[in-house]
């Protein structure tokens, strides 16, 4: 296993640091040069090689969902999509 950087984390992403992520996901597209340092430098505390493996994770749970291989929350009668009101 790789030694983790002085600069990096313990491997969680609080709530913040996911929405700063997605921010900058939006800023900096592939096209952009040193995009996963940009995006790291934009969440602060996670280094350019966790922003990287993160997006990977990301990537792969879309395609899990897009497969149909997830599926669907249930969702109780009741709830906020109930046509029974």
């Amino acid at each position: 296993m790789a030694s983790m950087s002085a600069h990096g984390s313990d491997g969680a992403w609080s709530a913040m640091q996911n929405k700063a992520f997605e921010r900058a996901l939006a800023v900096y597209d592939e096209d952009t040069p040193q995009r996963w340092l940009n995006v790291a430098n934009a969440i602060g505390g996670k280094t350019e090689e966790e922003v990287k493996r993160h997006y990977q994770l990301l990537v792969e749970d879309v395609k899990h969902i897009e497969s149909g291989e997830v599926p669907f929350p249930y969702r109780s009668s009741g709830g906020c999509y109930d046509n029974d009101r």
